[in-house]
C-alpha cells in the first residue's frame, strides 16, 4: 500500500496540532486494540506458545500518538483492566494482575510506548527504516525486562527462571510482530518535518544518528545473549523448533546490529 507523502505529513501533523479530545480519543482507541490484541491467538506447529497481537498494538501507538499520549494509551488499558474490563492477555482483570506475576509486562508497555513515541517525534532521522527497527526491537527490550523483573519477584524466580518462563519462549514471536511494526512505521511516517524537531541542523542530526545507534546496539546485544541462553538451555527440540528460535533471534540480532552501524557512518 502507497501512502503519498504528503498524505501522511497531514496526519501527523493534524495528530501534532490536535485538540486534546481528539488525542484522548485516540488513545482509548488503541487502549481497545491493545486489549483485544491480546486476546487473539496464532498457534503455530512448530512451537506451543501462541502469538497475540498485543505487543504489535503497544509499539505501533508510539508512532501514531506520539510519547504523551502512546504512553497514555497503554496506562489507559492498564487502568481499564485495573477496573474490571477482562482484556488483559487470557481475559483477565483486576489490580491483582497488575501487581502480580505478569504486571511488569504492563508497566513495560507504557515505557516502550513513549520511548518509541518521544524519539518518533522529536528527531526526523528516527523515521527511517534503520532507526524505526532499533526503536521497535528496543521497545520489545522494555517490555520483557520489567516483565521479567517483576515475574521474578513475584513468583520468587531466579533470574534463570524467570528467563525460562517469562521471556525466551514468547520473543520469537514478539520478533515477528516488531517486523511487521516497522513495516507500518516506515510506510506511514513523513520524512519531513510536522513537529518541533531537534535534529534540523546537521550537528543535531549526527547526535540523533549516534543515540539510535546505541539503542539499535543495546538491542542486538540483548537478543544475542537471550539467543545463546535458548540454545544452551535446549536439551530436545525438534528440527522446526530449531529453526524456529534460530532465525528469528538472528533476524532480530543481524536487523539491529547492521541498523546500529548504518547509522554510526552516517
Amino acid at each position: 500500500m502507497f501512502i503519498s507523502e504528503n498524505a501522511r505529513l497531514n496526519f501527523f501533523r493534524w495528530r501534532y496540532e490536535a485538540e486534546f479530545y481528539y488525542k484522548l480519543a485516540l488513545a482509548f482507541a488503541f487502549a481497545g486494540l491493545t486489549g483485544i490484541g491480546a486476546q487473539a491467538k496464532l498457534y503455530l506447529p512448530f512451537t506451543p506458545v501462541p502469538v497475540t497481537g498485543q505487543v504489535f498494538f503497544v509499539l505501533l501507538s508510539g508512532v501514531v500518538l506520539g510519547r504523551n499520549y502512546g504512553a497514555l494509551s497503554m496506562a489507559l488499558y492498564a487502568a481499564i483492566g485495573a477496573l474490571g474490563v477482562p482484556w488483559f492477555a487470557g481475559g483477565k482483570a483486576g489490580v491483582e494482575v497488575l501487581l502480580g506475576a505478569t504486571g511488569g509486562y504492563i508497566l513495560g508497555f507504557i515505557l516502550a510506548s513513549y520511548l518509541i513515541g518521544y524519539f518518533t517525534d522529536t528527531y526526523i532521522s528516527s523515521r527511517s527504516l534503520a532507526s524505526q527497527l532499533g526503536l521497535m526491537f528496543a521497545g520489545v527490550v522494555i517490555i520483557y525486562t520489567l516483565g521479567a523483573v517483576q515475574l521474578a519477584h513475584v513468583a520468587k524466580l531466579s533470574a534463570s527462571e524467570a528467563l525460562a518462563k517469562g521471556v525466551l519462549p514468547f520473543i520469537p514471536g514478539d520478533i515477528l510482530k516488531a517486523l511487521a511494526a516497522v513495516a507500518i512505521s516506515t510506510a506511514v511516517l513523513p520524512k519531513a518535518s510536522y513537529a518541533q524537531e531537534k535534529d534540523a541542523g546537521a550537528q543535531s542530526a549526527g547526535r540523533a544518528r549516534l543515540y539510535l545507534s546505541a539503542i539499535a546496539a543495546t538491542a542486538a546485544a540483548f537478543f544475542l545473549a537471550l539467543f545463546w541462553i535458548k540454545l544452551l538451555g535446549l536439551k530436545s527440540a525438534s528440527v522446526g523448533e530449531l529453526l524456529w528460535y534460530s532465525l528469528t533471534y538472528s533476524a532480530a540480532v543481524l536487523l539491529c546490529a547492521g541498523s546500529a552501524a548504518y547509522l554510526a557512518k552516517r
